[in-house]
């Protein structure tokens, strides 16, 4: 398994922007580097329009804070850096407090694979106030893209049910880390295997591909194309069909089928990747069945996402496998998840806790006090509702969840419900105490996540809105930070 430090072989630690090292020297120099301090990483909306997002990214994360650590080069460039008046930002004694530093916080977060909604932290931080900034962007960065595209591959693949899903992506995708953390993502999410190899090398993700349209223009002919294939490659034949006649070269490719059987080898299937794909692989069907091909494959590709695929479905679409590329690696149709890292809570320097609530004219960006932890209720195997709550405050056993955006809107927990808290340790003191599991695992936590939650919020249009929201004194609390503050 690769991490970014593994990929990336220099430092990563000028993966931030200018504006938290600003922040972490003005904390150095007024003397607050040391006061410790709450941060908590979330997002305001589910993307897609759907009805809830798949966490993805921590093991970055992970790897990314067990290498916190400024190079001489990173602080040369530090050092190098100029304000209006063209002289040095930073002091000298200060980068030598950088050279110095070392991650010390606490660190929680909520596994990969886990569905998730908003505004649950998914990440918290807590411990002194420069090394809490300093990482702001970096996790931002792991969380936001990877939830996104594994949010994105979990609806793709169940539209496609039981049927294969290969992520076809790389060409498409935002550059090379773009296609790698996609296909990382996408395969967390439910996509059976990558056409990336890199992708393949790194993680260990199944890779599949056959032939593309320049090798059957290649040839004078079609049939001498896939005949040609089939003699280099017996065991990897899913013939292109569509180069000029899709009709025509299902024949084909059933020519070249026969031809590989009499080697003792067996035709895979064929792919469409243009026109009509609900009628054409209707009739590709009955022209491979009639052959005594039944068990090929049918592949479909050609801007595919949940949304055609579960058209295709619906016109009886002959399709078994999906090859879901440029709309899967760049989500498409909202290109980030727009999560954010906020400071909850300050202790003062006599020990007591200070919270802290951002506040905005939009009540979704009012922010969310305290030391937060996510409780999941679940009953007969499925998830019912989510609760936020201060750890110092804590949580009563039968618990009254209050929508923040509408307090009005309760739901009422039972005393005994099973529950699980959805952040977990992941470092102290700075040290990992959390073992990342192998992406296989991640996958079949996600799966079982997916399987753990209503149809109704699954659904592409209008989806079921799971309950989520804070305990009741967490509310009140909320409530009582934002009028003193506005006030203020």
């Amino acid at each position: 398994m690769s991490t970014p430090s593994s990929i990336y072989r220099p430092s990563l630690m000028l993966l931030t922007d200018l504006y938290e090292v600003t922040m972490a020297y003005s904390y150095w120099k007024a003397g607050l580097s040391d006061r410790e301090a709450v941060f908590n990483l979330y997002f305001r909306s589910n993307p897609f329009g759907g009805g809830y997002t798949m966490c993805c990214g921590l093991e970055y994360l992970v790897d990314f804070l067990g290498n916190f650590r400024f190079t001489g080069e990173d602080l040369a460039f530090i050092a190098s850096l100029k304000g209006n008046d063209e002289k040095p930002l930073f002091d000298p004694p200060f980068l030598e407090h950088l050279e110095q530093l070392r991650f010390t916080c606490d660190v929680d977060a909520i596994p990969e694979g886990t569905v998730v909604f908003p505004p649950e932290p998914l990440v918290r931080v807590r411990g002194p106030i420069d090394q809490c900034q300093l990482i702001e962007s970096a996790l931002l960065n792991f969380i936001n893209f990877q939830s996104l595209i594994a949010t994105k591959a979990a609806r793709v693949c169940g539209a496609a049910g039981d049927d294969v899903v290969i992520e076809f992506g790389l060409r498409r995708a935002q550059g090379i880390d773009g296609a790698l953390t996609a296909s990382r993502a996408a395969y967390v999410g439910g996509c059976t295997a990558t056409s990336n190899m890199l992708a393949g090398k790194l993680f260990g993700i199944p890779v599949r591909g056959t032939h593309a349209h320049s090798w059957v223009m290649f040839f004078e002919t079609e049939r001498e194309a896939f005949l040609e294939y089939a003699k280099v490659m017996p065991n990897n034949c899913i013939f292109l069909v569509d180069t000029y006649n899709t009709e025509a070269g299902v024949r084909n490719a059933v020519e070249a089928g026969r031809w590989l059987r009499r080697q003792g080898h067996e035709m895979i299937g064929v792919r469409l990747d243009s026109g009509d794909l609900a009628y054409l692989s209707i009739e590709a069907r009955k022209v491979l069945d009639a052959a005594g091909f039944a068990d090929s494959a049918i592949v479909a590709s050609n801007e595919m996402d949940e949304h055609l695929i579960e058209t295709l479905k619906q016109q009886g679409a002959a399709i078994t496998m999906w090859g879901v590329g440029t709309r899967l690696v760049t989500g498409h149709e909202m290109p980030a998840l727009g999560g954010v890292y906020k400071l909850t809570a300050i202790r003062e320097p006599d020990g007591v806790w200070h919270y802290k609530v951002k506040l905005s004219e939009q009540v979704a960006k009012v922010s969310y006090p305290g030391i937060l932890q996510v409780r999941r209720y679940r009953t007969d195997g499925e998830f019912v509702a989510d609760a936020i709550f201060d750890e110092l405050t804590g949580i009563d056993e039968g618990c009254t969840v209050v929508d923040p955006l509408n307090p009005t809107r309760r739901k009422a927990i039972p005393t005994g419900t099973p529950y699980e808290d959805l952040l977990v340790p992941v470092l102290r003191n700075g040290q990992a105490v959390y073992d990342t599991p192998p992406l296989e695992r991640i996958r079949a936590r996600a799966r079982s996540q997916l399987a753990c939650l209503h149809a109704g919020i699954k659904r592409f249009v209008n989806p079921h809105e799971y309950p989520v929201g804070l305990e009741p004194r967490l509310n009140d609390l909320r409530t009582r930070l934002t009028l003193e503050t506005r006030g203020r």
